[in-house]
């Protein structure tokens, strides 16, 4: 526990998440002591030297709850207009709170685009570290306001998991209504039991979550655990803990063990590849046969031309496509060196015959291993 207690201080770039039911009270007006005591603690952090980035829920029910809306908005329109109320409400409240303490804050809205594009994905990564340059605490929330089915991450779990990737930080904070993962429904069973560590999540840790808990939130422990892998393969320690406990944030770095600690794969993906396994947007699908799907699983090669045997979807190069295997199994996600067009044409053909074949040759292969991932 020690040497455990011992790394959590020595992190310097810290990811805090805030569940709705954690900043609002189950009619979705703003829980003031709760605010205050969250950025008492995230104000501490920060004092200590340490750069300090906060996802917040709770737009929506805050809005929801000035609208005299009951319960959480059921379609987009109205989802989009209790944000619209509920992000400005919510943002005063952190704002006036942390100039108490003589900290800035700054939001920063977020959509799916944002991290499926590259280039916005590098242009959010500037950003947000020119704000930690400036002694600048973050605010992120997804765009709820101008958020579709299609571009919405779907909750501020696996949101919070992501920007912990794109910022390169070294620990994530899930805080929640219960303290952990725990063997059963503590609420149903007396005897469950906190999983205090996991290093690595299996069918049998995944059968563990239940669905989510308030009835203003979107997250349960399914959308958490979906959070600590994309976290784990990015090098992020990500610790589940209750946001009600007092100081829970110090009291997990002390070493107290009231919480749920995931720890990093050994293999961390490099930034470019968390990029293509978790943020970027999957544009159409490459089949692959026996012998192209042994190369990539066992021995780490590029996907050549001449082990696909079909194309699915309309691309580009450059766009992430899905890498199937004859059995139907997604093998691998990577970057397409040819369009979908070009890679139609060049299917099942050896490498030398591309430019006979296209009257032009950009790559030998039609996905080269370094742009791509293999199936986490």
């Amino acid at each position: 526990m020690g040497e455990q207690t011992q790394v959590f201080q020595t992190f310097k770039r810290v990811v805090v998440k805030v569940g709705t039911s954690s900043v609002n009270y189950p009619n979705g007006k703003p829980n003031l002591f709760q605010i205050e005591c969250l950025v008492r603690q995230l104000v501490d952090l920060y004092n200590q030297g340490k750069e300090v980035l906060l996802v917040t829920s709770g737009a929506v029910g805050a809005g929801a709850g000035k609208l005299g809306l009951k319960g959480r908005p059921k379609t987009i329109p109205e989802k989009q207009a209790a944000a619209a109320v509920g992000q400005g409400v919510l943002m005063h409240i952190y704002e006036k709170i942390f100039a108490e303490y003589g900290v800035a804050v700054g939001q920063v809205l977020l959509t799916r685009e944002d991290f499926s594009d590259r280039r916005r994905f590098l242009n959010a990564r500037n950003a947000l570290c020119t704000l930690f340059r400036f002694g600048v605490i973050p605010v992120i929330n997804e765009n709820d306001t101008v958020a579709v089915d299609e571009i919405k991450l779907g909750d501020n779990d696996n949101l919070s998991a992501l920007v912990a990737g794109l910022v390169d930080a070294e620990i994530l904070f899930l805080l929640s209504d219960v303290e952990g993962l725990y063997t059963a429904d503590p609420r149903k069973d007396p005897a469950a039991r906190l999983i205090e560590d996991v290093y690595e999540i299996t069918p049998e840790i995944e059968e563990l979550a239940g669905e989510a808990g308030s009835t203003m939130g979107t997250g349960g422990m399914t959308t958490k655990l979906q959070a600590a892998r994309v976290a784990m393969h990015s090098g992020v320690v990500t610790v589940i803990a209750a946001a009600e406990k007092k100081d829970v944030l110090r009291r997990v770095i002390a070493g107290e063990r009231d919480r749920t600690v995931f720890w990093p794969l050994e293999n961390k993906l490099e930034n470019k590849k968390q990029w293509i396994a978790y943020s970027s947007t999957v544009h159409g699908k490459i089949f692959v046969d026996k012998g192209a799907a042994r190369a990539l699983s066992g021995q780490g090669k590029s996907l050549l031309p001449s082990g696909v045997t079909g194309v699915e979807g309309v691309f580009e190069l450059g766009n992430t496509v899905s890498i199937i295997g004859p059995d139907g199994q997604e093998l691998a996600r990577g970057l397409a060196s040819y369009s979908s067009s070009e890679i139609e044409k060049i299917k099942g053909a050896q490498s030398k015959d591309i430019a006979r074949l296209l009257g032009h040759k950009y790559y030998d292969e039609v996905v080269h291993r370094n742009n791509m991932v293999m199936n986490l």
